[in-house]
């Protein structure tokens, strides 16, 4: 079984697939030279407070999430959400209190009801 995200506070899915870019180069190279994003597809980026949208052909969704909470290891608060992000804008502002982030297909923060303070878990 893969990584998904799940956001507890409203019981809504942010993905069924996951994958990781764990290394400083996946990290930096993301979803660059990809086409799209399938939905319930995304791209976790652990231990990151910011991304850049360089050399991206298309939008994408992006939750940056905090550290683990003390009581679960696999939940984190959102720090920040920041829906349709445009491909080729540049840098998002580092997010203070940030520790990963989660790239999502655009509408995924709507359609899930994402917002600050809200618990996500990965699993």
């Amino acid at each position: 079984m893969g990584l998904g995200a799940q956001n507890l506070t409203r019981d809504t899915v942010l993905a069924s697939r996951l994958e990781v870019a764990g290394s400083l180069w996946q990290k930096f190279k993301g979803l660059m030279g990809r086409s799209s994003l399938d939905e319930g597809a995304g791209l976790w980026l652990p231990d990151s407070n910011g991304i850049h949208m360089m050399f991206m052909r298309f939008p994408i969704d992006a939750v940056f999430v905090g550290r683990p909470t003390a009581d679960d290891p696999l939940v984190r608060p959102v720090a920040s959400v920041h829906p349709g992000l445009r491909a080729w804008t540049g840098l998002v502002p580092f997010i203070r209190g940030a520790h990963g982030v989660l790239e999502l297909p655009v509408g995924t923060i709507e359609a899930s009801g994402t917002q600050p303070g809200d618990l996500v878990r990965l699993a």
